[in-house]
């Protein structure tokens, strides 16, 4: 199927976590024989910060950021066979979502795909007239990220006739274990990008673990951090390229995750870079949220804290031994049930007996 895929960026993770879960998912996609065209708008920088140039496995429009460029790549979404806006393109997104679905040729399917789906909902949830809220009767699906159960009853609720959870996951040709690095050398490692609806928790689990072990190097990377008070004992390196995140796992002898407010609120929502984490063998400590047994088993394949205190003890009792066995056994865990092969395999079932489905209903 000819897929139009309207997101924030595949080519770049600058100020951009999902590019990570679209490269993921839209190369077991191709591998299944579809069709994808990316649509990606050159803003923030992105372009000048390239991860990745486009793959063999999809196309990808690059437009410019006016009403010009806007039109145009609306228009070709009536090419298509399949027709998704993702959440979070991060301009012109209310125009995206009407326009592309209104373009979209009939009999196309139309999906809306979120990467951030619980706060999405807390955005839409008390706005009738949201372009969102008002295009979800007319979908065929939305897609999700992450969430569960709480998302999948929230979006129907507001109308979408289907909600389908499409997790995180990995590829473990991409993601996987490397050489330790001497430039990542660190006893607890982080990346995240500084976001206002993640900022708290950060300095609630990453900056009071280092203050409270000032002895033990704790190395930071992300956009943002450049002018915030940081522990004498927090390194911080900037943005991290993806290139680099196999190596920045697999020196450090922990990686903590740290979800946003309404994922960890929310729950069943694992960030990418868990799996990123535990492709490459890396020992994680993540913060609590509900539905993480459906990923890892706490204490045997990841590591759970509840605030700062708890990510300080669980570092200072922390051997070589115990990081690298729990890190092994939390990649055999992702590596068996929880790879973009399997989530490709998902999606192109649902695509192909959604269009067969309507052919039936044609025929009939």
């Amino acid at each position: 199927m000819r897929i139009a895929f309207y997101g924030s960026s595949l080519l770049s993770s600058y100020w951009n976590g999902a590019a990570t879960y679209y490269r993921g998912m839209l190369r077991a996609l191709a591998a299944h024989g579809h069709d994808i065209t990316f649509y990606e708008p050159d803003v923030y920088d992105r372009q000048k910060h390239r991860d990745i140039e486009p793959p063999e496995w999809a196309r990808v429009v690059v437009y410019d950021a006016n009403d010009t460029a806007l039109r145009d790549v609306i228009a070709r979404a009536a090419e298509a066979d399949v027709v998704v806006k993702t959440s979070g393109v991060g301009i012109f997104d209310d125009e995206l979502i009407t326009g592309v679905m209104r373009a979209a040729r009939p009999g196309a399917i139309r999906i809306y795909w979120d990467v951030d789906a619980p706060a999405t909902l807390a955005e839409i949830a008390g706005l009738p007239d949201h372009p969102l809220r008002r295009t979800l009767p007319e979908l065929d699906y939305v897609l999700t990220y992450g969430g569960g159960p709480p998302v999948v009853a929230a979006f129907t609720g507001l109308g979408a006739p289907r909600c389908v959870p499409i997790y995180n996951a990995l590829d473990p040709d991409i993601h996987h274990p490397v050489p330790a690095e001497r430039r990542f050398a660190t006893d607890l490692a982080l990346l995240a990008n500084r976001l206002p609806d993640r900022e708290k928790r950060i300095e609630d689990f990453f900056l009071d673990a280092a203050w409270r072990l000032p002895g033990r190097p704790f190395l930071l990377g992300g956009n943002g951090w450049g002018d915030k008070h940081l522990p004498p004992n927090v390194q911080y390196i900037g943005h991290v390229y993806t290139r680099d995140h196999n190596a920045l796992n697999c020196s450090a002898q922990a990686v903590l995750n740290v979800s946003r407010d309404s994922m960890a609120a929310n729950g069943w929502s694992p960030a990418t870079r868990v799996f990123e984490a535990c492709g490459a063998g890396a020992c994680l400590i993540t913060d609590a949220w509900t539905g993480l047994e459906m990923f890892l088993e706490e204490g045997a394949e990841v590591l759970v804290a509840r605030d700062g205190k708890d990510v300080a003890d669980l570092l200072a009792a922390l051997t070589p031994m115990r990081a690298r066995a729990i890190g092994e056994a939390g990649r055999r865990r992702i590596l068996a049930g929880h790879t973009y092969a399997m989530r490709g395999a998902e999606v192109d079932a649902l695509l192909r007996r959604h269009a067969a489905l309507a052919t039936a209903g044609r025929a009939a």
